[in-house]
């Protein structure tokens, strides 16, 4: 992947202002009265409004928002749809004023255990990843939400050191570069990040050659985030506690640097499950499940490299998730294993979340994503 794809355009921080915003949380459970929650957010006081359940479905683990913000998109995290091996990807649409969500269409998601997808930038295609089956597919998006079957789908191969959790494949994460014109996919089976080039318009994908990134071995890669500034990007790795900073190297990408997100005393058991980067691009931030944290790092405004600036514990168990608002004012924590999201206010001088003594109880929230 050529450095020149992401330099050349730059994400821009939000500059949305509106107080109240709505959130789609997705979750795991399946049967009647489950599925996809919605709450409004006071993005002044920090509170949130009743919890309501506005769309059942199997495990709809994962969510993405289209850029117009007419319609929504789920995987179900599920192993059999159509009496086949595989899971399943739903569009929805949003009713305006109400944020209910009224089923459209659902398509296999080419694989077992879909757990990420993305609305391409433009709006024009989604791409899903499969951690079970360890695949990823692409497709296209009509005018009305409507999913198309698949154009595009890969089936990994490989596996890394860990037998455990490396024994074979396994995409965690899939999303287009800040161009649009790269699909990157966090391999965690494979310690690598798979490059693809996208067609957004034809909702295609292609392999690119040399066709991945390599990360360290055992690390599990699990998810990445672009800096909104400069031509560097983060990934953070499940199995080995750490975010890895990548830059350009004579026309490609290489690991620079790999930071712990424990404190250096701590013990037990952790994975890390998602990072996320402030708007202003000044702070990167991970998930420690185990820990229960949320590691807060500085980012040198020269190099990309990261400083360790603490820990913020979540509240809860399990934070398999976190987002921050548009504005990079709050950032709000899904603890799957206390079956609540907690609410930080992001300090402006130092970035770190302090807590707001806000709350919502949810059923095992994996995914929280504003509407627009």
């Amino acid at each position: 992947m050529s450095a020149l794809l992401i330099a050349s355009s730059l994400l821009e921080p939000s500059t949305a202002t509106a107080k109240d915003s709505r959130i789609y949380i997705g979750t795991y459970g399946s049967g009647p009265g489950k599925g996809i929650y919605t709450a409004r957010f006071d993005t002044k006081t920090g509170k949130f409004s009743a919890l309501e359940l506005t769309a059942e479905a199997n495990n709809p683990s994962f969510l993405a928002v289209h850029p117009k913000g007419k319609f929504l998109y789920a995987v179900g995290e599920v192993d059999n749809f159509g009496g086949k091996n595989t899971g399943v990807v739903s569009s929805f649409a949003i009713e305006k004023s109400s944020g209910k969500l009224s089923l459209i269409n659902q398509q296999s998601s080419g694989g077992a255990g879909p757990c990420h997808l993305v609305v391409d930038r433009n709006g024009l295609c989604l791409l899903t990843a499969n951690y079970g089956g360890g695949s990823i597919a692409s497709y296209a998006i009509a005018g009305d939400g409507r999913l198309s079957a698949p154009v595009s789908a890969f089936q990994h191969r490989g596996s890394s050191i860990n037998p455990g959790r490396q024994e074979g494949p396994h995409a965690h994460f899939i999303t287009p570069d800040p161009d649009n014109r790269v699909a990157l996919v966090c391999d965690l089976g494979l310690d690598q990040v798979l490059l693809y080039d996208l067609d957004a318009t034809d909702a295609k994908l292609t392999p690119q050659l040399p066709p991945a990134i390599n990360m360290p071995p055992g690390s599990g890669p699990r998810h990445l985030v672009f800096h909104p500034k400069h031509n560097w990007f983060y990934v953070v790795n499940e199995l080995n506690s750490t975010v890895s900073t990548l830059t350009p190297e004579q026309g490609h990408f290489a690991v620079r640097e790999n930071v712990s997100t424990l404190p250096e005393n701590f013990q037990g058991p952790n994975s890390c499950a998602e990072i996320q980067i402030h708007p202003s691009g000044n702070y990167v931030y991970a998930s420690n499940r185990g820990h229960d944290s949320i590691a807060v790092f500085a980012v040198n405004k020269q190099t990309g490299m990261l400083e360790r600036r603490g820990h913020q514990a979540t509240g809860g168990k399990t934070p398999r998730f976190f987002t921050l608002d548009p504005d990079g004012q709050w950032l709000l924590a899904a603890n799957q294993g206390s079956d609540d999201v907690t609410v930080f206010r992001v300090n402006k001088k130092t970035g770190l979340p302090e807590p707001a003594g806000e709350s919502l109880k949810v059923p095992s929230p994996v995914c929280l994503v504003f509407a627009p």
